[in-house]
């Protein structure tokens, strides 16, 4: 592909580039970069197209005179970076932001990203790829040479061969937009691209703002995990000894506890009904009537906090910040839900005292939110039952309401264990389980789960007939869409029965778990725009959850802003029932 690029280095060249530029309605823009994170290195070129000519511009001879946050010749880049129009059309437009605001001290506004519409296009498709040459060759048939993309971009001078590289990735972008936009309206997807181009800014100072972790705090609860494993082990050991033919010159039997070969077959010669594999929820049922099953589990739960969540973690608090910079993918799975890694802080364990360890510095406050039961309000708004919306609009601990109807009981006199079967069912409904996962649960026998269920499906016909719905349509039109119209593609061998359950299952969660992805994702954004001027920063997120840092003075106003932004997000998707936020304002990460 040729492309015709200018190379810039001087303040009249940027001034030049940038009249020209905000002319359009749409540009292709790149950054290149001496390392992957902001905080580690500096940023290189800004690249700019409108698909014909393309500018080039060096950022180095201005740094080298000064900051570029604050270099006047760069202001006319700035204001067209943060401008709404023209669109920016970016791949990974996250990592452009983050640079670009870390850097320039500039938003970037009006994004689309050609990542994210591939991904949303993909449907879900595990075997597309979406990095810029797959995608352009994808939808462009052009084949694009990434060889310079390792090449060291902090050189005093730069090769023709590294600024044509960087001019044609930015000049590709204007017409893999416009091959894009076309399946993007064949799809159906553009109210749900929007959706998430909006979000990338959110996100991108949510990973620049990190996570405070208390050092000395997680040291301390290390110590007290280590210590526990330790005592488990040993009384984990002296359990299964006994189901061990051959024991040891002392009497106790070495076992490796991590073998699960090892621990299967002492379970077995200790009478342990041991299902055919030893997973967590099919163990838990045992649990109650064989006491070494119990201390498995523990152990099990100990030895993966210590795997998980051990020192590793504090390996990834930045030396400038004194703060966790997770990555967060913005469509980590075909949901639409956020995943995370380096590390995952999307799984810190919800003990207070792994919590605890995530705080705000001295003078500031987090602010916390969550979404009450949405995903369950989100059922009822679909499936338009009466009984299921009344129980909402009723104000009254919907658990509860369902064990009185469940169980024939008034609400006063459900019991705890009613409430907890009434709550694991329905959360369990929104996953597809069927009664001999609800069995496996509860501890119930198959006959009573299925009773259970009966009563349930009775109680709840409109949930009952838009499930089979959902089920019946995945495998017709083997496809199914969140309310932003995110689309999920299911592919599965018509004689293959699990196939068809999984996808069944897959059709009737895929719409209920998106949606509230989708209201997420519209929350960042109204919250971002909501606390730009104050000292409120986005720190983590965890599917229903928010979490906000900012000055004690302003944690009630964030407080405010923060659960409007929440039910005004919700309230867009789910009409018919109330949307509910938990909001409280605290020291630490603990409820």
């Amino acid at each position: 592909m040729e492309v015709y690029f200018q190379y810039i280095n001087d303040a009249d060249g940027v001034k030049k580039a940038c009249d020209e530029m905000k002319a359009e309605d749409y540009i292709g823009f790149d950054t290149e970069t001496t390392e992957l994170d902001p905080y580690d290195g500096v940023i290189r070129l800004v690249q700019l197209s409108n698909g014909k000519d393309t500018k080039v511009i060096d950022l180095k001879p201005f740094a080298d005179r000064g900051d570029l946050r604050t270099a006047p010749e760069l202001a006319p880049l700035r204001q067209l970076l943060a401008a709404p129009k023209p669109i920016k059309v970016a791949h990974n437009a996250k990592f452009d932001a983050k640079w670009v605001k870390h850097h320039l001290n500039t938003e970037l506004g009006g994004v689309f990203d050609t990542l994210l519409a591939s991904q949303l296009i993909a449907a879900g498709d595990q075997d597309r790829r979406h990095n810029l040459a797959e995608v352009s060759s994808f939808f462009l048939g052009i084949e694009l040479d990434k060889s310079e993309q390792v090449s060291d971009w902090s050189a005093p001078e730069l090769s023709h061969s590294q600024i044509e590289y960087a001019a044609r990735d930015a000049a590709t972008m204007v017409p893999l937009r416009e091959k894009i936009v076309e399946r993007l309206k064949q799809d159906d997807l553009v109210k749900v691209a929007k959706l998430e181009f909006d979000c990338v800014m959110p996100i991108a100072a949510m990973e620049l703002n990190g996570f405070y972790l208390d050092e000395g705090r997680w040291r301390e609860q290390l110590e007290k995990v280590k210590k526990e494993q330790s005592v488990v082990a040993h009384e984990l050991q002296q359990m299964l000894s006994a189901g061990v033919a051959q024991a040891s010159l002392f009497g106790v039997a070495e076992i490796n506890l991590d073998s699960q070969a090892q621990v299967t077959d002492a379970l077995k010669n200790l009478g342990v009904p041991v299902p055919e594999t030893t997973r967590g929820w099919q163990m838990q049922p045992l649990a109650g009537d064989y006491p070494v099953v119990a201390k498995l589990l523990e152990y099990r739960g100990v030895a993966k906090s210590l795997s998980s969540f051990g020192e590793n973690i504090l390996e990834f608090i930045k030396p400038q910040t004194g703060r966790i910079h997770s990555d967060f993918r913005q469509i980590g799975a075909p949901t639409g839900r956020f995943s995370c890694s380096k590390p995952n802080i999307q799984q810190i364990p919800h003990e207070q005292e792994y919590r605890r360890c995530f705080r705000a510095p001295d003078g500031r406050k987090l602010v916390i939110a969550d979404y009450s039961q949405i995903e369950l309000r989100i059922l009822a708004d679909f499936s338009d039952d009466q009984n299921f919306i009344n129980a909402f609009v009723s104000g009254a601990d919907f658990h509860t309401i369902t064990a009185a109807q469940v169980f024939n009981a008034a609400p006063e006199e459900v019991t705890s264990e009613q409430r907890s079967f009434a709550k694991r069912l329905n959360f369990g409904v929104v996953y597809g389980i069927g009664a001999q996962r609800f069995a496996l649960m509860t501890g119930l026998t198959q006959t009573e789960a299925e009773d259970v269920m009966r009563k349930y499906f009775g109680t709840y016909r409109g949930l009952d007939s838009w499930l089979r719905n959902a089920a019946r349509n995945v495998v017709q039109e083997r496809a199914a869409r969140t309310a932003s119209g995110r689309l999920s593609r299911f592919r599965f061998d018509e004689e293959d029965r699990k196939a068809i359950s999984l996808a069944q299952r897959n059709g009737k969660n895929m719409p209920i778990q998106g949606t509230s992805a989708d209201i997420l994702k519209r929350a960042l954004r109204l919250l971002h725009d909501q606390i730009s001027e104050t000292s409120a920063r986005l720190v983590n997120i965890v599917h229903d959850e928010i979490i906000v840092e900012c000055d004690a003075a302003e944690a009630d106003a964030t407080a405010e802003k923060l659960e409007k932004a929440m039910c005004a997000a919700g309230e867009e998707y789910v009409k018919k029932v109330p949307v509910k936020v938990d909001v409280h304002i605290a020291d630490d990460w603990t409820k």
